[in-house]
């Protein structure tokens, strides 16, 4: 398996055009990760764009496992600025291309995020995904726990509301 890295300010906007096109094949793929068809490269680029300052004042923290077509799997983690919530954060977009599908990139990713929020003093990660997905069996299989599902939560790519899965882990 390759590394996966951390991106600095300055790496994650050279490879914002990079994670632009594996959103957009995740989308393809039928995930939705908060957006429908048609989804054009422009809007993925817009979406990572957008996040460049909380990359840049560490409220995002992104990794990526470069493969020879760019970027084939990413992860983020959004720590929580709120006094009363730093020992909180979310894992978000966790995502691999569909070429590289199959061998275990996915769970690296999110063990990554994990250990990397445990060496920041997180005691408390969350995420949600879309009920009865392949990602939902990957956070149970985790140990993650799953603490709720809210109906018609949110569109798949195609526009066809999907019940949505909230999960928790407590970390050491």
């Amino acid at each position: 398996m390759r590394a996966i890295t951390r991106l600095s300010a300055a790496e994650f906007t050279v490879h914002v055009p990079d994670l632009a096109d594996l959103l957009l094949d995740a989308v393809a793929g039928g995930h939705s990760l908060g957006f429908v068809a048609p989804f054009e490269r422009g809007a993925a680029l817009d979406f990572w764009r957008a996040r460049t300052p909380a990359v840049a004042d560490g409220s995002l923290l992104v990794w990526a496992c470069r493969g020879p077509r760019g970027i084939e799997g990413t992860v983020s983690l959004a720590v929580e600025p709120k006094p009363n919530g730093r020992h909180r954060a979310e894992v978000l977009k966790l995502m691999v291309h569909r070429a590289a599908r199959g061998r275990g990139l996915g769970r690296a990713l999110l063990t990554t995020a994990e250990r990397a929020a445990a060496e920041l003093g997180t005691t408390l990660l969350l995420l949600d995904t879309e009920t009865g997905s392949v990602a939902e069996s990957l956070y149970a299989s985790a140990g993650w726990t799953r603490y709720g599902i809210v109906p018609d939560y949110a569109a798949d790519p195609s526009g066809a509301l999907r019940d949505c899965s909230f999960f928790y882990k407590r970390l050491a």
